[in-house]
C-alpha cells in the first residue's frame, strides 16, 4: 500500500464511550504496521490547539484495550468553531510534521474534521459515541457496553422494585435520541419505554395504565425514560400522587460511559480505528468509517452529517407486543 500520508497524529473528542482505547490501539499499531508514523494529541480539539502533542509506539497502546475512557483524554473546545482556529491547528499539524488526522467521536467532532481538511489536513472520522446517533452507520463504539451497563442495572433495579412493590423510572442517556431506551427497555422487559421522538408527554396514559395493571396484579412497574423526555423526579412525584404505588427515579447517568468495552465494542472499534489509517494511507480524506449491511466502509464527512436516523421501526414496532408502549 502506497503511503499518502507519513505522519499520523489521532485524538478523541466529545463524550467519551468504551472502546475508544482499543480504536486508539488500532490506529497506531495499523500505521506502524504501514511504515507511518503517529503521534498521540491529548484532549481533543482543545489539546490539539495547545500543542499537547507526543510521539507514539506499539508500547503506548499495550493493555488498553480493555479499558474504558481515553488514555488520549477528551474535550470539548468552542473555539474550533471559529475559522481562525482551524487554521491554527492546521498550521500546528504542518508544524509537528502531522499530514493526517483521525479524529475519534461524534457529530460535532467530525464538523471539526471536515474543516480540518479544507485546510489541507487529510482527515477521516471514526464514530464513538454512546448514542448510535450517527445516521451513516448501524454502529458506533461504546453503544454496546453503554447499554449492556444499563441493562445489568435494571435487572438488579428491578429486584428491589419487585420487593417494594414500586414503580421506578429510570432515566437512560439519549438527550436528543432514544436508541439506548428503546434497545435497554426491550432487553430488560421494561413495561414502559419513554423516548425523544415518540413520547409527547401524555402522562396521564401512563397512570392510567399502572391503574389498570394494579388491579390485575402486577406488582412492580419499569418505565425506561429517555433523558431529553423530561424530569424523572418530577414524573415520579406525579405519578405516586396519581397512582398511590411508591414510585422513584433513578438516574442512571454518566455510569453508561464507563467500564469496560464489551467484546463487541472491542472487535469493531479495531476494526474501524485500522479502516481509517488504511483510508489515509490510500490518500483519503474527509471520511467518515462506517459500519453498514455487515460491511465496514466510508462516507464523505457532509454527506454522512446531512444523514437522517430514526429509531429501528422494527424494534419500535415490537415493543407494541413486548411493552407498554408510550
Amino acid at each position: 500500500m502506497d503511503n499518502a500520508v507519513k505522519t499520523i497524529g489521532v485524538l478523541t473528542s466529545g463524550g467519551d464511550a468504551p472502546g475508544m482505547n482499543a480504536a486508539i490501539r488500532a490506529v497506531v499499531r495499523t500505521a506502524i504496521a504501514n511504515g507511518v508514523k503517529v503521534k498521540g494529541i491529548r484532549r481533543g480539539y482543545a489539546g490539539l490547539l495547545e500543542e499537547d502533542i507526543f510521539d507514539m509506539n506499539s508500547l503506548s497502546v499495550s493493555d488498553i484495550i480493555q479499558l474504558g475512557g481515553t488514555i488520549l483524554y477528551t474535550a470539548r473546545c468552542r473555539r474550533f468553531r471559529e475559522p481562525e482556529h482551524q487554521k491554527k491547528a492546521a498550521e500546528i499539524c504542518r508544524k509537528h510534521g502531522i499530514d493526517g488526522v483521525v479524529v475519534i467521536g461524534g457529530d460535532g467532532s467530525f464538523n471539526g474534521a471536515s474543516r480540518l481538511s479544507e485546510h489541507g489536513i487529510n482527515t477521516i472520522g471514526v464514530p464513538g459515541t454512546i448514542d448510535l446517533d450517527i445516521a451513516c452507520t448501524e454502529y458506533t463504539i461504546g453503544f454496546d457496553t453503554a447499554i449492556n451497563t444499563a441493562m445489568e442495572a435494571i435487572d438488579k433495579l428491578r429486584d428491589t422494585s419487585e420487593s417494594h412493590e414500586r414503580c421506578s423510572i429510570v432515566e437512560v442517556m439519549g438527550r436528543t435520541a432514544g436508541h439506548i431506551a428503546l434497545w435497554t427497555g426491550i432487553a430488560s422487559g421494561a413495561e414502559y419505554i419513554l423516548t425523544t421522538e415518540e413520547y409527547h408527554g401524555d402522562i396521564q396514559r401512563i397512570i392510567t395504565k399502572i391503574k389498570d395493571r394494579r388491579k390485575m396484579g402486577k406488582k412492580n412497574h419499569i418505565i425506561i425514560n429517555a433523558e431529553g423526555v423530561g424530569n424523572s423526579n418530577e414524573m415520579a412525584k406525579v405519578i405516586e400522587i396519581a397512582t398511590d404505588v411508591e414510585t422513584r427515579a433513578t438516574i442512571l447517568g454518566h455510569i453508561q460511559r464507563g467500564g469496560n468495552p464489551t467484546c463487541k465494542d472491542r472487535v469493531y472499534a479495531s476494526a474501524m480505528g485500522a479502516k481509517a489509517v488504511e483510508l489515509l494511507c490510500e490518500g483519503a480524506s474527509n471520511r467518515v468509517v462506517a459500519y453498514k449491511d455487515g460491511e465496514f466502509i466510508d462516507f464523505d464527512i457532509q454527506e454522512a452529517l446531512a444523514m437522517q436516523k430514526g429509531l429501528d421501526p422494527y424494534l419500535f414496532h415490537i415493543t407494541r407486543k413486548l411493552t407498554t408502549r408510550i
